[in-house]
């Protein structure tokens, strides 16, 4: 029994590096630079008319109109580091100018922000192979849904996190720091919980719990490192600041989203795989019982995976 630890210890070890270059390889066919720069222009274009659809939403309903500034301060210091505050001020002003626009202006910015949904949606269906698509009117109907139900969430799930930390600074006397533990854990579960849905959700097809799990665990952990690093890099190397002045939150709001999307898009590749890996595997077995013969071996699943991808 020991003298086959060491074989299978390498046989896995093959098989984890095999499913890295294969990994690699998808992401460079699917050109994920490429699109991550075309979604990060979309977003920048549809920001503005999003976020002023969301707080639409959440003030047509009493019971979030309070949370708002609560809502702004978790979004703005969790998911937009270091330039945070300044970029909620331009936001700001720039919904307050909304105001003033004619109900032509307003249904435009929805059809904008709708627009950025589509191309998400699009992107993420590329990437599992989806050739099937839903009707127009089935589509814009779930686009809508996503777009009014995805802020009521959010500002659901930021209500219940701001009960759950007051009720914790009670239970401090009892157990010391909870209440800070809750206010750290927060924005990784937020996260988390935000992939999971999307590749859960988005996918034309029926998506593994499994597979979306780990997908978005993987990108909930490289968002926090990439929020750590570029908030350390935008304070210990302004040069965006000294080369564009009072201008430099434009090429590093850019870089920003850019960066988010490869973040959204390296997880939903990984996903793909290991939901593709897990369908050729079963083809295999089914195969394999038809013919009479054992199941394959994981190192001819990943060949036979390898296989697959180079002739697709």
């Amino acid at each position: 029994m020991s003298k086959d630890i060491v074989p299978r210890a390498w046989q896995r070890l093959k098989n984890s590096a095999e499913l890295i270059k294969l990994y690699v390889r998808r992401c460079q066919h699917d050109q994920i630079g490429m699109i991550g720069g075309y979604l990060a222009y979309i977003s920048l274009l549809s920001l503005v008319p999003f976020v002023a659809v969301a707080f639409s939403v959440l003030n047509a309903f009493p019971m979030f109109a309070g949370l708002r500034q609560n809502i702004e301060a978790f979004v703005y210091l969790n998911f937009v580091p270091a330039r945070g505050d300044e970029l909620q001020a331009y936001i700001n002003g720039f919904l307050d100018n909304i105001g003033q626009m004619t109900t032509v202006g307003v249904s435009f910015l929805v059809v904008v922000a709708l627009a950025l949904i589509h191309n998400i949606d699009r992107t993420l269906n590329k990437i599992w192979r989806v050739q099937k698509r839903p009707r127009l009117m089935i589509s814009f109907s779930i686009y809508w849904m996503i777009l009014t139900l995805g802020p009521i969430l959010l500002g659901a799930s930021i209500g219940l996190t701001s009960y759950l930390v007051s009720l914790s600074h009670i239970a401090d006397s009892f157990t010391p720091g909870l209440s800070e533990l809750l206010l750290r854990l927060a924005p990784y579960a937020v996260s988390v919980v935000g992939f999971f849905m999307l590749y859960q959700l988005v996918p034309n097809t029926r998506v593994h719990y499994h597979h979306a799990l780990l997908g978005a665990l993987c990108s909930s952990i490289l968002f926090e490192m990439l929020k750590k690093g570029f908030a350390l890099y935008i304070q210990h190397f302004p040069s965006y600041q000294a080369i564009y002045g009072a201008l430099a939150l434009v090429p590093i709001l850019f870089l920003w989203v850019y960066l988010s999307w490869l973040v959204v898009l390296l997880g939903a590749e990984l996903t793909a795989l290991l939901q593709e890996r897990r369908q050729l595997h079963r083809h295999h077995q089914r195969e394999q019982l038809h013919r009479g013969v054992t199941t394959p071996t994981s190192a001819e699943t990943v060949n036979a995976d390898k296989d697959s991808y180079v002739s697709n």
